[in-house]
């Protein structure tokens, strides 16, 4: 296993000596290729996937995804004859807009390649590894799969293995029981992990330290598979009122209650993104102004003749609030996306008429629209650019082939949409529900038009703020 190991490294640094030692006309081009994301985290070269590690500490957001640096597929498993291991790339960032990519932090090891994790600050040195230490814990991909600890007590910069890994064997009910997900319970004093076992299987544990778990209760239901995050938030802004929220990679979301052993679900599961293309969502759980903020994986994306494979969606905040049917898990994009607005254009009280387009003058690729529609005398209404768009028609929002229901509320539609380069990701109704999706730019395509069809809309709300690249300045 040194063997193979040593083996890895090697290549490793071959690898970068070669593809990451460019010449500074190579370097100039970095970020600024045709389908680069403008304002959706990438890597700088190879495939990223799944959100892992989320913490906040000492002025930075920390971001580590599942990597392969070696080129543009998928990682595998260490024994894995045809892929290479997957580690953990790391990027930091002071407002969750600007990046900065950091060495790979955790390399694969005798235990198994590194998959799926999260991460906690350990304030008070409860583990041992030191004040303040940031602790991850992940999944050491080997056969069978098991958790593994990591930290560190210098921002993240170096990292050290805790010498007894695994934390936690394999259970025996699969061999691929991945994606722990750690946070600190301040009512029962107690760690506590939330384990995916297998399809529709999750399992909870509960730790003094980090390093001894035990097992307290299992959660079954079809819709969590993989990548399980569990949280509370209140609901309607009263701090009096907490739902715990519990979902899987697919985000579908239950609302209920959690005592620091058992999740007891009130409602759910409730879809929460009807695109193509968001997967394995995590969240950072100690932000500084309090703010539960969401990342995901767009899984699925192309980017031909790109360096690098995979994007992730743009930061959400997440807010609990009563609709008609219900608490529903809202979503809003960070209000740091303000640091890239450039023009904007207004509307407010506009009659839109069929054959009518305010936005004629308007081109560009990256943009944050909003608005407020009154559609009560129009069959369909929608927006349309890089020749793709989004349209309501009956109580329905669809974007890229994907529909959801987003019927009116006393009377109003509110939408809003972020574009980039190579993805629209469209919010309805406060972000009750979003479709997030990747698409293929067409190279002239930078005209906006608004319409109406059968019908006229009242606008009540408009607004179409161009954006600016997130990638220069380059975040330090």
């Amino acid at each position: 296993m040194r063997r193979t190991i040593t083996t890895d490294l090697l290549a490793f640094l071959l690898f970068t000596s070669s593809a990451f030692a460019q010449s500074d006309a190579g370097k100039s081009e970095i970020y600024t290729e045709r389908y680069r994301p403008q304002f959706h985290y990438t890597t700088q070269k190879g495939w990223i996937n799944d959100p892992c590690g989320l913490v906040y500490f000492d002025g930075e957001y920390h971001l580590f995804n599942d990597h392969n640096p070696f080129g543009l597929g998928i990682p595998g498993h260490l024994n894995h004859p045809s892929k290479p291991p997957s580690r953990w790339s790391h990027a930091v960032s002071r407002d969750l807009v600007h990046w900065k990519e950091l060495p790979i932090a955790i390399l694969p090891d005798k235990l198994g390649a590194i998959f799926s994790g999260s991460g906690v600050v350990d304030r008070d040195n409860i583990a041992g590894f030191g004040q303040n230490a940031i602790v991850l814990c992940y999944t050491s991909a080997g056969i069978p799969f098991s958790q593994s600890l990591s930290y560190s007590t210098d921002r993240g910069r170096t990292w050290t293995r805790y010498a007894n890994n695994p934390v936690v064997p394999n259970q025996g009910i699969d061999n691929t029981e991945r994606d722990p997900r750690v946070f600190w319970h301040e009512p029962t004093k107690r760690w506590v992990m939330g384990l995916h076992l297998r399809r529709g299987h999750a399992r909870f544990f509960t730790s003094p330290n980090l390093k001894d778990w035990t097992h307290v209760s299992d959660f079954q239901h079809g819709s969590i598979h993989e990548c399980p995050d569990l949280f509370k938030l209140p609901v309607d802004g009263d701090a009096t009122n907490e739902k715990w929220i519990l979902y899987g990679a697919g985000f579908q979301y239950f609302v209920g209650t959690f005592n620091g052993k058992r999740f007891t679900p009130e409602a759910g599961p409730i879809r929460g993104d009807f695109g193509r293309n968001f997967y394995a969502a995590q969240t950072w759980t100690n932000s500084p102004d309090g703010r539960r903020v969401q990342i995901a994986w767009m899984a699925g994306g192309r980017y031909p003749g790109m360096p690098f494979n995979q994007q992730q969606s743009f930061p959400c905040e997440l807010t609990l609030r009563t609709m008609t049917k219900g608490i529903r898990l809202c979503r809003s994009p960070v209000r740091e996306i303000e640091r890239l607005y450039s023009e904007t254009f207004t509307l407010k009280d506009k009659t839109l008429k069929p054959g009518e387009n305010p936005l004629s003058k308007i081109s560009g690729e990256l943009f944050d629209i909003e608005m407020e529609i009154e559609p009560e005398n129009v069959a369909e209404f929608g927006l349309r650019l890089h020749e793709t768009g989004i349209t309501w028609a009956g109580g329905k929002v669809s974007a890229l082939g994907c529909t959801a229901e987003a019927a009116a509320i006393d009377g109003v539609v509110h939408l809003r949409m972020l574009v980039d380069r190579t993805s629209i990701e469209t919010f309805a109704n406060h972000g009750a529900l979003s479709i997030t999706s990747f698409f293929m730019p067409k190279e002239q395509a930078t005209g906006v038009e608004l319409y109406a069809k059968n019908g006229d809309v009242n606008i009540r709300s408009l607004r179409v703020t161009k954006l600016k690249s997130s990638h220069f300045p380059a975040c330090e």
